[in-house]
């Protein structure tokens, strides 16, 4: 049984909240990113919904907010507290895979993409650059596979 339930849609920069927008835009300017949104590909928001769990457990909404260019992947993420982080990643220096088909997935299923690699603003504190894996929550709608798709041909195109 999946702990969340994920919806995506298409939208555009513009239709980001102020806060997810802002913090898109902070962190291009932090780290000296330069205009790298100005050629945007796809822009989709994830809304990813949790039940109440158990006696303890509360319920939870987490919204992420992505930006595919043909050279970039942008994020924020709108934790169930409020706080709002904004990451990015050069395509050149990631590997996208469908978590579905994941070893983990059979632990935890759930859908959306693992990107690994090299992102910009992944720990507060450290060098500007990190290596990990993240998760990226995508519902199991047309959009989300048109994202998906629309990502793994623009790593692909990147890495030319």
């Amino acid at each position: 049984m999946r702990d969340w339930n994920r919806t995506t849609r298409e939208t555009e920069l513009e239709g980001f909240p102020p806060e997810m927008s802002g913090a898109i835009r902070e962190h291009i300017a932090q780290y000296n990113l330069g205009e790298i949104l100005s050629d945007s590909l796809m822009a989709i928001e994830t809304r990813s919904d949790r039940a109440k769990n158990g006696l303890f457990g509360k319920a939870e909404t987490v919204i992420t907010d992505v930006v595919l260019t043909p050279r970039w992947l942008v994020w924020a993420i709108k934790d169930g507290k409020g706080e709002v982080t904004a990451f990015s990643a050069r395509l050149a220096d990631i590997v996208v895979t469908d978590f579905a088909k994941s070893k983990m997935a059979q632990l935890v299923p759930d859908t959306g993409l693992e990107v690994t690699g090299e992102f910009t603003g992944l720990a507060h504190g450290l060098p500007s650059e990190q290596r990990g894996t993240i998760f990226i929550g995508l519902g199991e709608g047309p959009v989300a596979q048109k994202f998906q798709e629309a990502l793994v041909r623009a790593v692909q195109d990147a890495k030319k």
